[in-house]
């Protein structure tokens, strides 16, 4: 990834904006963190907020007239919060109020016509930049005489003054600033910034100064047109801000004008949800104020605006504790390293791909695209972890293998006016369904029907491995053109969506649909119970997929529910991006998470999905589970079968398949099936959770048999033995228990190699 290119990613995400309150205050004071303070009670914390930000904090946290209040969030929910009553109750009632250090002096000086607020807020922030300032004014209190005494008293006026003085800035009495006094300052003073409501650019006949920097034509000079009548007062002090700003930039002989899009205030791109929000008033602001109780219930009322759409809906997003934008950053780290560690590989690997979060976020911030552009540069440069998603390409590999590929022409026919393709999945999981389909299918449609049996290549695109996946979308191309490119009945969403990716040219239909055109042929079981339909991801955007599905259903009267998140906004199951390979234990939170928010049973169209939720624990119908049901079972109680049975499901309906339909023999099975092996509870856990399948361990023992070595343990006379058909190194515990039979007590696996040891 380019700097380039993070920074356009960066963009997308809107975390880091501003809330409303503080892009619309003019002195741009964090309310949010200011009011999760002062909720809290740390009222003290919340006053060093304010002190952060304000200029003279004990006169502005009292006069302040709350400008954010009509830009707040919660002003379309009950009532904007009542930040200048909390901010002058913070002023009364904190007990430590910060020291303020100025810099160190930077030997250059600076004259403030005028002492209002302008003028004095122009003379604190460049006081603590470290310039030193001088103030002609004609008396000091001419600013307090402009203010509603009502909010504040002399004592602490007085008080804010000679925390001004205590900072460097001499003021000097009985001046009069106007053209003259203007002219000696700038001979004397290397800068001057003229107060407009003592001394305005119309007074001083200068040309309007620049409304951005309030530069004028004289050099050095920095002043303003006569602010309008009722100006805010933190509006006024904000006139001094910049003009203390522009000074500074300046003396440092810096662009005066570079950056500050965002110093008035302004539109915050920051998005928060409040679809959820229960309208509450503000507390009644008491003649005195806010008491301690007051202030923290009104403080309580923010709601502390923030997007994390995408996280607060995405359980891998949550698991790595960040958002969007810090991922970006990781993950271009991550690509920078010429050596070490690459920590973000795991994040990189753990996205499902699924895209939920273009569609939650504001700004269509895509996690998907991110991470499988990093993806494949890990790839390409040799940095992918080996065991991310090793397995997934080995099942793909093997799904593509002689013993589970079938591409004919429907039985009795010389051409294929259609092609069913079934993925890889769902033979695995459910075999029968599969024959049953391809029947229906032969049956209800003309011109001929072949059959397409293998794996459509997702594990290939979802691991960034480019190269691969043309290879793997080459032999589709050439097993579709074999068939005379007939139209393709995808089973499964996600097959359909790769195949489109692999076979641009092929017309590519959903099984649903044709189901859908078929439905009065279909003889359903209707379900015990309503569940709810589980859209896959991959279905997202087909819209005419998402349709068919539910008016099949709906013809076939079975009723389902919609869950809160379905179609579009749809969640993923754990499976898609290779997730359940690269993060078991997230794909499973991932699972539960999905099946926690259904409140019965579900019915879904993917076979991942029906197996995933039905692994966590919840009954999970596939449609195919009720238009095709299992004879003499309750349809969602069909067992998730493992990783060795999912590969045997795939052996044998090819083997079924070619002898009941093609009347064709098999290619004989290997020789390592002829040994037999049981196992204990412990190994089956073992094996299920390593992805160590019954063939690894078939494997593991010819090669012992036939180089005879192996340990013994001499207390329980169990046998232990090692082998390394791959880049996988397998161990097997067991004992004998016939002539060739095995009882495996335990297994394991890893990937370093034993020196000397069998390969």
């Amino acid at each position: 990834m380019e700097q380039g290119s993070l920074h356009e990613w960066e963009a997308k995400c809107i975390q880091e904006e501003p809330p409303r309150c503080k892009a619309a205050c003019p002195l741009h004071v964090d309310g949010r963190e200011f009011c999760k303070l002062l909720a809290a009670g740390q009222t003290d914390k919340a006053w060093a907020v304010l002190c952060r930000t304000l200029p003279f904090p004990a006169i502005t946290a009292r006069i302040c007239d709350a400008p954010c209040k009509k830009a707040c969030l919660r002003e379309e929910v009950g009532g904007g919060i009542e930040m200048g009553s909390l901010e002058r109750f913070c002023a009364e009632n904190a007990k430590r109020t910060p020291p303020f250090r100025p810099l160190p002096a930077r030997g250059k000086t600076v004259a403030v016509l005028g002492g209002f607020l302008p003028g004095l807020a122009a003379a604190w922030d460049l006081a603590k930049k470290g310039f030193t300032v001088t103030v002609f004014l004609n008396n000091i209190y001419e600013a307090f005489e402009t203010l509603p005494q009502k909010s504040l008293s002399i004592d602490i006026f007085k008080k804010e003054i000679e925390v001004i003085k205590k900072m460097g800035v001499t003021f000097i009495e009985n001046s009069k600033p106007d053209e003259k006094l203007t002219e000696e300052c700038l001979q004397n003073f290397d800068a001057v910034f003229s107060d407009p409501l003592s001394c305005c650019a119309e007074k001083l006949k200068i040309k309007v100064p620049s409304v951005t920097t309030l530069e004028t034509e004289k050099n050095g000079l920095f002043a303003a047109s006569m602010p309008v009548n009722g100006t805010s007062p933190v509006a006024l002090i904000a006139i001094g801000r910049k003009g203390a700003l522009s000074i500074e930039r300046f003396m440092q002989n810096a662009s005066l004008s570079a950056g500050r899009e965002r110093e008035e205030p302004f539109e915050t791109r920051l998005y928060t949800n409040i679809s959820k929000v229960e309208p509450l008033a503000p507390v009644t602001i008491p003649e005195a104020g806010y008491t301690t109780e007051s202030a923290h219930e009104e403080a309580s009322r923010c709601l502390l605006c923030e997007c994390m759409e995408c996280v607060k809906n995405c359980a891998y997003l949550e698991n790595f504790k960040g958002y969007p934008k810090v991922f970006a950053r990781q993950i271009y780290n991550n690509a920078s390293i010429v050596m070490g560690t690459r920590r973000a590989n795991n994040l990189i690997n753990s996205c499902m791909l699924c895209d939920l979060c273009t569609e939650i976020c504001p700004e269509n911030f895509s996690m998907k695209n991110l991470c499988i552009e990093a993806r494949q540069d890990l790839v390409e440069k040799g940095h992918m972890p080996p065991s991310a998603h090793e397995f997934a390409l080995r099942d793909m590999e093997f799904a593509d293998s002689e013993v589970c590929t079938i591409n004919k022409h429907q039985a009795g026919f010389e051409q294929s006016e259609w092609a069913f393709f079934p993925g890889c999945q769902l033979p695995a999981s459910d075999p029968n369904a599969v024959k049953k389909v391809y029947d229906f299918l032969c049956n209800s449609l003309t011109g001929g029907t072949g059959l397409m049996l293998r794996c459509c290549a997702a594990p290939a695109d979802w691991s960034g491995r480019i190269e691969l996946f043309n290879k793997k979308a080459t032999d589709l191309q050439t097993d579709w053109e074999s068939l005379g490119k007939p139209k393709l009945i995808a089973a499964c969403p996600s097959c359909q969506e790769t195949l489109h990716k692999a076979i641009p040219e092929a017309e590519i239909t959903s099984l649903w649909s044709v189901l859908f055109q078929h439905r009065k042929k279909l003889s359903p079981v209707i379900p015990d119970t309503i569940p709810a339909l589980q859209d896959p991801c991959t279905a997202r955007h087909n819209d005419k997929l998402l349709t068919d599905v539910r008016v099949l259903l709906s013809d076939l009267d079975i009723e389902f529910t919609e869950p809160e998140l379905s179609g579009l906004h749809t969640e993923c199951c754990g499976f898609g991006g290779l997730l359940s390979n690269a993060n078991e234990p997230l794909s499973k939170t991932v699972a539960e998470r999905r099946a926690s928010k259904l409140a019965g049973d579900g019915i879904t169209y993917c076979a991942m999905c029906r197996d995933l939720l039905a692994k966590s624990g919840k009954r999970c119908l596939h449609i195919l589970d009720v238009i095709f049901p299992p004879e003499n079972l309750d349809p969602a109680a069909r067992t998730v079968p493992q990783y060795s049975e999912r590969r045997e499901n795939r052996v044998r309906l090819k083997e079924q398949m070619l002898d009941v339909i093609w009347k064709t023999p098999s290619a004989p099975r290997p020789g390592y099936e002829s040994i037999a092996v049981s196992f204990t509870e412990k190994a089956k856990k073992l094996m299920e959770e390593r992805r160590i399948l019954i063939s690894d361990i078939q494997k593991t023992i010819t090669a012992v048999q036939k180089s005879g070595q192996e340990l013994e343990n001499i207390e329980t006379g169990h046998k232990l033995v090692y082998y390394r058909p791959v880049t996988v190194t397998y161990w097997v515990e067991f004992e004998k228990t016939g002539e060739n039979s095995y009882l495996i007590h335990k297994v394991w696996s890893h990937r370093m190699r034993i020196l000397g040891g069998r390969k």
